[in-house]
């Protein structure tokens, strides 16, 4: 199973080893979508839970214990079309191809099933056509 959350730590627990102890002590990876952790400050991270329901409950469970606050992400990417020129500059970084453009129409087309909301659209678009709401 795989769950996408927004991790939110506080300045005393910044440095300590999240994601390696989610692997060591539970058996869950985590896809580090979005990430925004400095020493002596609060921090986020976007991550995309995987591995047993049981686990990722007793996981997300002793994250609360570690007083890391566990939201659901609901964040995704949006393109405003009418903004949008239709350039293809965003097709070149997206790594999962959620964005393409479409060989008939030369429209921009957009798998949000594909999309990991990991921004490296958004700075590469001419026109700020693409945002996010995370």
């Amino acid at each position: 199973m795989k769950k996408r959350v927004t991790l939110t730590f506080p300045k005393r627990v910044v440095q300590m080893p999240v994601t390696y102890r989610l692997a060591r002590d539970f058996n869950v990876a985590a896809n580090i979508i979005r990430a925004q952790v400095a020493p002596n400050q609060i921090g986020k991270l976007v991550v995309e839970l995987s591995g047993d329901i049981d686990e990722l409950d007793a996981a997300i469970e002793w994250m609360r214990s570690q007083n890391i606050t566990v939201s659901q992400a609901l964040g995704e990417i949006t393109i405003d079309e009418d903004s949008c020129v239709h350039c293809g500059l965003c097709t070149g970084v997206c790594p999962t191809q959620a964005l393409n453009l479409d060989p008939e129409s030369y429209k921009l087309t957009f798998t949000r099933s594909r999309c990991i909301v990991c921004e490296q659209c958004i700075p590469t678009c001419p026109v700020q056509a693409i945002s996010t709401n995370l």
